[in-house]
């Protein structure tokens, strides 16, 4: 769900829209203009999510509520419960980044951009809710201490132990892409040709991995979600060049493969036993619209929308996505149970609670050991002194 910051290379005179030059030898270094649209979308899939926990779903959210979502909004949890696909337009918008970011970026680098950008909110939600858990006044379950300082490591899900945040599992995903990347297009020196390369022989690889049905496979290849990383990569080679026909066969394929996947793991048939209903169609429609938001950025159809507060908004979707899940079944009992708040002005404050909260990690914790992270990570050993 994470990205670096959504600014792409300037394109060189005559190309139009598109970037003209040579993908080998494009410098890391060149000034690059801020996709805002992009943060924008970000914050949107954000949102997305944070309505699917709050309202399109049950479980601990119904005992915030004291009632099923269901009860609380009889009309909106249905379309609350189509906001878990608001995870795979994060995907989408993470394949598009991670393969500008890393474009021209030596590996030391891009593995300090990515530690630098992921670690400091993540920690500080880990003990965040590690800590508001332990309140003897907060009925959900907290893990123990030794699983706790595990989930530091954001490998807590192949260690097999108990999640502090329920969606550190996309992190998990997240890391897998990144690994795959770095070592098959990072490290080697990215070109075009490199790329077009990984994004075919990943989709083969995860379909041989989904036909193969070996969990080893399924773990590296991740082929539930790598259409949607493959899919963000290919609309990134189209904005280098929007007549690059590989490059749309790319993402028209990903979109195929990742609408697929999507409908086969969110859809079932009309159940009362069900929460929630989620058609087949509707599914479609908003996995579409995810890669369509994307690629009409990256076309520069929504060059308009250079709002400056979307910068603020793209910063602040991190680190929401971290604590909006957890703290918010507090937030959400308190406000609705404790104090006595209809149900919409109860999501209305939490969704507010949780984004000022995000601001607070963006600017005293992010603002600070962001840089530390990055720092330390690409200055050399010798230039520390340490000869």
């Amino acid at each position: 769900m994470t990205s670096p910051g959504t600014t792409l290379p300037k394109p060189s005179p005559g190309a139009g829209t598109t970037t003209s030059t040579s993908p080998s030898t494009a410098p890391a270094s060149r000034e690059r203009p801020r996709l805002r649209a992009l943060d924008g979308l970000r914050l949107v899939a954000a949102l997305m999510v944070a309505a699917y926990h709050y309202g399109g779903r049950d479980g601990e959210i119904a005992q915030a509520w004291g009632s099923s979502p269901r009860d609380q909004f009889p009309t909106a949890s249905g379309w609350f419960a189509y906001g878990c696909l608001g995870v795979q337009i994060f995907f989408v918008i993470s394949g598009f980044v991670i393969c500008m970011s890393g474009w021209g970026r030596p590996l030391r680098s891009f593995f300090a951009s990515r530690a630098s950008r992921l670690l400091p909110s993540y920690w500080a939600a880990i003990v965040l809710v590690t800590a508001v858990f332990a309140l003897p006044v907060v009925a959900y379950k907290a893990v123990s201490p030794s699983d706790a300082l595990v989930n530091l490591t954001m490998l807590q899900q192949p260690l097999g132990v108990d999640r502090v945040l329920g969606v550190c599992w996309t992190l998990w995903a997240e890391l897998r892409f990144y690994a795959l990347f770095a070592l098959c297009v990072v490290l080697p020196g990215a070109t075009r040709a490199r790329v077009v390369l990984f994004c075919a022989v990943w989709t083969l690889a995860a379909a041989v991995a989904e036909a193969a049905d070996e969990p080893l496979l399924d773990l590296v290849l991740m082929p539930e979600y790598a259409p949607f990383f493959i899919g963000g990569i290919g609309i990134y080679l189209i904005h280098r060049d929007r007549r690059d026909v590989t490059a749309w066969g790319i993402a028209g394929v990903s979109w195929l493969i990742g609408q697929h996947y999507a409908v086969a793991r969110l859809w079932h048939a009309p159940d009362p036993d069900f929460f929630s209903y989620r058609s087949s169609a509707g599914i479609i429609a908003v996995v579409t619209a995810g890669f369509v938001a994307v690629l009409l950025i990256a076309l520069g159809f929504l060059r308009r929308v250079d709002w400056r507060w979307l910068t603020v908004a793209g910063a602040l979707t991190y680190p929401f996505y971290l604590v909006h899940e957890h703290l918010g079944w507090v937030t959400v009992e308190a406000l609705h149970r404790g104090l006595g708040l209809p149900s919409y002005a109860t999501l209305a404050l939490t969704v507010t609670a949780m984004l000022t909260l995000a601001w607070l990690l963006n600017r005293y914790v992010e603002g600070w050991l962001t840089p530390l992270i990055r720092t330390g990570l690409t200055t050399p050993g010798k230039a520390r002194g340490h000869r």
